[in-house]
Parts: structure tokens; C-alpha cells; sequence
């Protein structure tokens, strides 16, 4: 089962806060996977089609509790996918036309209404139902363990922009795209799939995903950290092999014998050590010796150098 599947399994199973909470799911789901056929003047059928059993289940229990419309389900399978689509068919019947005005559906003089109903989300608990409905119709989140993806696609702009305004009602900011007739409402940051995820009553998927951010975090500060370490490390190690070049050249034009005590001292250390810091280097030294003095040495070994290079 993908991660969408899950979140609208959990969306389908939270219970309404009030008594108009399911009227706005059914009506946000209707919207989005409905489609209307007109078969006369107020006369209408309507099918609606869902991948998910549980919300089959749900968009029939509440056009049976909600209006008493009668409804047929057919099961279908996909040639290409393998998975099961659940077509649910509500035929032509007296109270189909009062029940799609009164999910916002039809307008008072039978046309199609593109936004959001105002009646529908007057309550917070009510606008938190509306968008439950809308993420189970056409809602797509990614895994917590890929990038953060979020989106319900819906066909109309005005249904789009309603949609956002209601995310933005409870703080969460989104977006729309057009993607060829559709509209794409999408969110991209990590915390507000997050706020989206408890507004609607996801809380598990939303436990789930905030497990997979500290997961996320935690890995890539080791892989900083690690990444820093080999990077100091191959920085040391050019370093010293760039030191023991210069001590060669040093070595060969004046002879070791010839060179200050503390010069000969830090040469002896770094041959014996050629993996060491400077800083370990200084530790060996006897006295011990600071890594700054240390540095010292080896910008007097890189002059010796260059002049014998010269």
C-alpha cells in the first residue's frame, strides 16, 4: 500500500465533530471524483470512481445516511496496474437534484457551481471535513522517506482557489499550478504537510512522516560531519606530504646537521609521523610544543624550500 493510500485510509475512518462535518467530505469528494450526466431537464445520475475501499465505503454509507439515495457498486480491475477500481453509480432518482444543491454541487437554478459552497465551511471543523474530502478524491502525498511532495488536483481554478483559502484559514500557505486542464494544488514544505496532516486528522501519517524528518535530519548532519572529517583529513594528508617534499629539498641543499635544533626536531616528528596534525605533532614534541609554533616551523622548512628551489 503506497503512503497515500494509508493517510486516506486514516482520512476515511475520522469521525465528524459535528453534524454537518460529513456533508462536507461527501461534498468535497463529489466534487472532485464525481462526474454529472444530465438525462433531462433536473433529471441527473452521477457515478463516482475511487482506488481506495475505504472511501468507496464511505461515499456510499453517507449518500445512504446522509440523502437515502440509492447507489450500485461495480469493482473494476486494471489491465495495466493490477489494482481494483471501485466505481460507484447513483442512478436517476427523485432527491439526487435537492442533494447536489445542498452539497454545493448545482446551483438554486440548476448550474454547476465551480467554487467552494461558503454554507459547507462556515465551521472550522466543517472547512478541516471539506479538505479531508478533497485529499480523499484526488490527494497525492509522497513517502516521508523521498522529498516532500503534496497535491489534490482538481479541474476547476475557482475550486482550486477555494481549496487554498481554506488551508490558508487554518495557516497552511499552498499554492496552484495549472497542469494542461487541471489545477494542481500543491505544498512543498516538510511542516506544512505536517499542519495539513493534523488539521485534517491524519495524526498518525503525520506521527509517521515528523519520525521520517528526524530520521532525514539526523542522517544528514552525520553525513556533514563525516563529509567534514574526510575533508580535514585529505586536507592534513596533502598538507603533509607537501611538508615532507619541502624537508627533502631542505634536507639535500643545507644537510640536516646544519639546520636549527628546532627545524631538525620538527622534521624527525613529521618523518616519524607523516600522518599526524600539526597538532599532534606539537604533543610529541618534547617540550610539547602549540600548534601555531608548530606552524611556524613548517612556514621556515616551506621558505628553505622555495629559496633551494630557486
Amino acid at each position: 500500500m503506497s503512503f497515500t493510500s494509508e493517510v486516506k485510509d486514516e482520512l476515511a475512518h475520522v469521525p465528524p465533530e459535528c453534524s454537518h462535518c460529513e456533508k462536507a467530505t461527501l461534498a468535497a469528494l463529489v466534487r472532485i471524483e464525481g462526474t454529472l450526466f444530465v438525462s433531462g431537464p433536473g433529471h441527473y445520475r452521477m457515478e463516482v470512481a475511487t482506488d481506495t475501499p475505504s472511501v468507496a465505503r464511505l461515499v456510499i454509507r453517507l449518500l445512504h445516511t446522509l440523502y437515502r439515495l440509492k447507489t450500485e457498486l461495480t469493482v473494476r480491475r486494471s489491465v495495466l496496474h493490477k489494482t481494483p477500481n471501485y466505481l460507484i453509480e447513483v442512478p436517476s432518482q427523485a432527491g439526487l437534484a435537492d442533494a447536489l444543491r445542498d452539497m454545493g454541487v448545482l446551483s438554486a437554478d440548476g448550474g454547476l457551481e465551480m467554487g467552494v459552497s461558503p454554507g459547507l465551511v462556515q465551521k472550522k471543523c466543517c472547512a478541516a471535513a471539506y479538505l479531508r474530502g478533497a485529499f480523499l478524491g484526488s490527494g497525492f502525498l509522497s513517502s516521508p522517506k523521498s522529498d516532500f511532495h503534496f497535491e489534490i488536483t482538481v479541474e476547476s481554478e475557482a475550486l482550486a482557489e477555494g481549496i487554498v483559502e481554506l488551508l490558508a484559514r487554518s495557516g497552511v500557505a499552498a499554492r496552484v499550478m495549472q497542469r494542461r486542464s487541471s489545477h494542481m494544488v500543491y505544498l512543498k514544505s516538510g511542516n506544512a504537510i505536517l499542519e495539513f496532516l493534523a488539521f485534517a486528522g491524519a495524526h498518525q501519517a503525520a506521527l509517521l512522516m515528523e519520525q521520517e524528518r528526524v530520521v532525514k535530519s539526523v542522517r544528514n548532519d552525520v553525513n556533514r560531519q563525516i563529509n567534514a572529517e574526510v575533508a580535514n583529513q585529505n586536507k592534513a594528508a596533502s598538507a603533509a606530504v607537501d611538508q615532507i617534499f619541502a624537508i627533502r629539498q631542505v634536507v639535500e641543499r643545507h644537510g640536516m646537521e646544519n639546520l636549527p635544533p628546532a627545524l631538525q626536531e620538527f622534521i624527525k616528528l613529521r618523518v616519524t609521523y607523516p600522518d599526524a596534525s600539526l597538532k599532534e605533532l606539537g604533543e610529541r614534541a618534547n617540550p610539547p610544543l602549540s600548534k601555531s609554533a608548530v606552524y611556524h616551523r613548517v612556514r621556515r622548512i616551506e621558505q628553505l624550500a622555495r629559496e633551494a628551489a630557486e
